[in-house]
């Protein structure tokens, strides 16, 4: 399964399903089970006016680097969310 993201303001849409955090107030946590989807995988929180979400990433048998150790993508304009990046084709079945 691959995973696509993208914000509007405080709207996060992942594969396709929007989630609205406007109304989670600045200090405020939002627990990963109150969120409805089994890609949270760890709260929702504002922090200083800046929403902080943890998505899972799924890759298959041979994740690249960046997909095996994520490092944090930081969005500060609205449109898709840049992910890392899978192995090549080629480079699985060598």
């Amino acid at each position: 399964m691959a995973l696509t993201a993208t914000k509007s303001g405080d709207i996060l849409t992942v594969n396709g399903a929007a989630f609205d955090f406007s109304q989670l107030p600045d200090g405020a946590t939002l627990p990963a089970e109150a969120i409805g989807s089994p890609l949270f995988c760890g709260p929702v929180e504002r922090v200083g006016g800046e929403l902080h979400v943890t998505l899972l990433l799924p890759h298959g048998p041979n994740p690249s680097q960046a997909q095996a150790f994520p490092q944090p993508v930081i969005v500060t304009a609205d449109g898709q969310i840049p992910l890392p990046a899978g192995v090549a084709e080629e480079e699985q079945s060598a």
